[in-house]
C-alpha cells in the first residue's frame, strides 16, 4: 500500500521542487586559520628568547671578574648601561598576543611550553583584571543563562533582540501554534504558525524586510512566499495574489501580498510561520496578536 505523505512532507517536497527547478543553492562555508598565528606567534617568542639570552651573556661577562680581562667586562658594562624599558616590551608583548587573538586553548599551551610559569602568570593577570576593569566601567555585559531554555525559546529571544517584527495585519486568530484538533482530515495536527483571519484580497504587510527566496503557487501552502533575513525566515501563505517576486529586496511595512485561501485551507486567511535556521518558532513568543 502506497504510504499517505503528511501536509508537512508534502509541503516540504514542493519547497524542494521548487528550488530544484529555480536553482536555488545554498552555501555555509567555513575556514579555520590558525596556522599563521602559530608560525607568527613562534618567531615572537623566538626573537624574545634570543634578546634575553643575549642580554643575560652580557650580564654574566660585567659581574664575572675572576674569568674576564678588564676591557671586556668594561665593554659588556657599556652595553648594560643602555636604558631598555622592559615594561614596555612585555606590554607590546601583550598588545600583540591580544591583536591576533591567540589566547585559544592550543596556542595558549603553546606560549606556557615557551615562556617561564611566572611570565604565564602575569600575562592572565592582566588580562583577567583588564576584562574586570572593562566590565566594571559599562563594557562588555555576560551574557544571560539560556541553560533551562528550550531551543524555541532561545531563538524566539535571539529574533526579539536583533529584530523589531511587525504584524503582517490585523484579524481575528482562528489557530495558534502547536497541537490542535482539526475537524477536517486534510488540515494537519501539528500546526507550525498562526492563522490570522483575512477577507480574499486583504493587503498582507511584510513584517520584517529581507530578500525574497520564494515565490511560489505550487504545494499545500498554495501562493506563498519565504522572506529571509539573516537566517530568519517568515512564510506568508494561502495569499490570493503575490505582489512580489523571487529576488526582490522588501522593507518592513512593504505590501507584499493579498489574503486568500488558496492551497490545503477551509476558508480565507493568512498562515504566518517564522523560522529561524530552518526551526521553527512560534510567532505568539515575538508579537502579541
Amino acid at each position: 500500500m502506497e504510504r499517505v505523505l503528511s501536509t508537512e512532507e508534502r509541503i516540504r517536497r514542493a519547497e524542494e521542487v521548487y528550488r530544484n527547478k529555480n536553482n536555488i543553492k545554498t552555501e555555509n562555508i567555513s575556514k579555520k586559520t590558525t596556522k599563521k598565528k602559530r608560525i607568527l606567534l613562534r618567531k615572537m617568542i623566538i626573537q624574545i628568547v634570543a634578546c634575553l639570552s643575549i642580554y643575560t651573556l652580557f650580564y654574566f661577562f660585567s659581574h664575572s671578574e675572576d674569568l674576564f680581562s678588564k676591557d671586556m667586562m668594561n665593554s659588556a658594562k657599556g652595553i648594560m648601561s643602555y636604558d631598555i624599558n622592559f615594561n614596555d616590551l612585555y606590554n607590546k608583548f601583550i598588545n600583540w598576543l591580544q591583536s591576533i587573538k591567540v589566547f585559544d586553548k592550543e596556542e595558549k599551551n603553546e606560549i606556557e611550553n615557551t615562556l617561564s610559569n611566572e611570565i604565564m602568570e602575569n600575562i592572565t593577570n592582566d588580562i583577567v583584571q583588564e576584562e574586570v576593569s572593562n566590565t566594571s566601567i559599562g563594557g562588555a555585559i555576560p551574557e544571560e543563562d539560556n541553560t533551562n531554555l528550550s531551543q524555541m525559546e532561545v531563538d524566539a529571544k535571539e529574533i526579539k533582540s536583533k529584530y523589531n517584527l511587525t504584524k503582517p495585519l490585523t484579524g481575528t486568530i482562528t489557530s495558534r501554534f502547536g497541537y490542535r484538533e482539526p475537524t477536517t482530515k486534510t488540515v494537519p495536527k501539528n500546526h507550525t504558525g498562526i492563522d490570522i483571519a483575512a477577507n480574499t484580497g486583504t493587503v498582507i504587510y511584510a513584517a520584517l524586510d529581507g530578500v525574497v527566496k520564494i515565490a511560489s503557487g505550487e504545494g499545500d501552502y498554495g501562493n506563498h512566499l519565504r522572506i529571509e533575513k539573516d537566517d530568519v525566515a517568515i512564510y506568508y501563505a494561502h495569499c490570493n495574489k503575490l505582489y512580489v517576486k523571487e529576488g526582490d529586496y522588501v522593507t518592513q511595512n512593504q505590501p507584499i501580498a493579498e489574503g486568500g485561501a488558496t492551497g490545503n485551507v477551509t476558508g480565507p486567511h493568512l498562515h504566518f510561520e517564522i523560522r529561524k535556521s530552518d526551526r521553527y518558532v512560534n510567532p505568539d513568543m515575538i508579537l502579541n496578536f
